[in-house]
């Protein structure tokens, strides 16, 4: 990762400050959430998340690969559970906005980041390869992770809707979250050698002390801080795609583009370097915990809180799940990618995009 670590940039110092300060001035009543101020709320939140993910990127320098990707993984997963409890504690009518974001991540980043930094990789450098042992570990996992969460629930009989009943939700909230353990595992400990990659070089210098704890803080900052911002956006939001005549769903897609931009940004960057396999361990991972962290919290919330909570994917999403996993399949089934995986991966992001906004 080639970012500065002699000293923190100035932006990423201020974007969490900015963000807690607006967020304050907005709860004690200062400002008030209407016009010129929501407009000023949207690049402080922009701000904020990169802010987050560089210094997540300092403490991932520090902690070399693969707790770099997992760290970022974490940090951008975060984000999404925060912003999901947001809008699901915060009134009646996001039931399924969980389902929607952890859909909308997923589609994302198998299609729209990966998809991206294979085109650009593959017209510099014209094929590209990774470790295979490590892409298809977490693509299985993936697989798993999605079907039991987004596909099955439409199949249960104990609840209707596309719902788990409270007993099977507690189950598969815990599954995953024990799959999603082992993978990590099996990442960082047992075979941490399928996602090293035998190109990357250690770095010339590390973060000192004080610039990790300053990384460590500012990104627990920085994190509180678009959270507390996303719950002012929240009604302004659904207001406005209510006023466009567009569904509710894209919010999912709104809520995945925002935390997963600096990490896509990352993985598109890495294959301009010719380093497909930081890509991939960047991509897969966020996409696991994406599914492998967001539903066993929001679970638990629903249980605690008896919060109604609608898993199910419609037959049309699901169709685009299915041909997602299985085009992955082929793309990352040889260790090696050209840029026409890459376009193939984009149609689907885009057809998906459509069908959101154009049911």
């Amino acid at each position: 990762m080639s970012i500065a670590i002699e000293k923190l940039p100035a932006w990423s110092i201020a974007g969490p400050l900015a963000a807690l300060a607006l967020a304050g001035s907005l709860f004690a009543g200062v400002l008030h959430p209407a016009g010129w101020v929501l407009a000023l709320v949207v690049p402080v939140i922009g701000i904020a998340v990169f802010s987050a993910v560089h210094h997540a990127e300092l403490l991932a320098i520090k902690l070399g690969e693969p707790f770099g990707s997992i760290l970022l993984a974490l940090a951008v997963t975060g984000l999404e559970v925060a912003l999901i409890l947001v809008l699901l504690l915060g009134g009646a009518g996001h039931d399924t906005v969980a389902r929607d974001t952890v859909f909308s991540a997923v589609m994302l980043v198998m299609n729209g980041i990966i998809g991206l930094s294979l085109v650009v990789g593959g017209r510099r450098y014209g094929e590209q390869g990774f470790q295979l042992q490590g892409a298809v570990s977490a693509l299985a996992v993936l697989g798993t992770l999605a079907s039991i969460t987004l596909v099955l629930p439409n199949y249960t009989l104990s609840a209707s809707g596309g719902r788990y009943s409270p007993l099977q939700l507690g189950f598969v909230a815990v599954v995953a979250l024990l799959l999603y353990g082992v993978f990590v595992f099996v990442q960082a400990v047992r075979h941490r050698d399928y996602w090293l990659d035998p190109l990357d070089q250690p770095p010339d210098e590390r973060p000192t002390a004080a610039i990790t704890a300053a990384a460590a803080v500012l990104m627990l900052a920085s994190l509180l801080g678009v959270v507390l911002l996303a719950e002012e956006l929240a009604h302004p939001l659904d207001e406005a795609l209510l006023a466009a005549d567009l569904p509710l769903a894209l919010e999912g897609i709104i809520i995945s583009a925002v935390v997963l931009m600096p990490e896509g940004t990352s993985a598109v960057r890495a294959a301009l370097r010719n380093r497909l396999q930081t890509a991939m361990n960047l991509s897969l991972g966020s996409a696991v915990a994406s599914i492998g962290l967001t539903i066993p919290v929001v679970a638990l919330a629903s249980l605690v809180l008896d919060v109604p909570v609608e898993l199910g994917l419609a037959p049309g999403p699901t169709v685009l799940l299915v041909l997602t996993l299985f085009m992955a399949v082929l793309t990352l089934g040889t260790g090696r990618t050209t840029v026409l995986q890459g376009w193939v991966h984009l149609v689907i992001c885009a057809v998906f995009l459509m069908v959101t906004a154009i049911p």
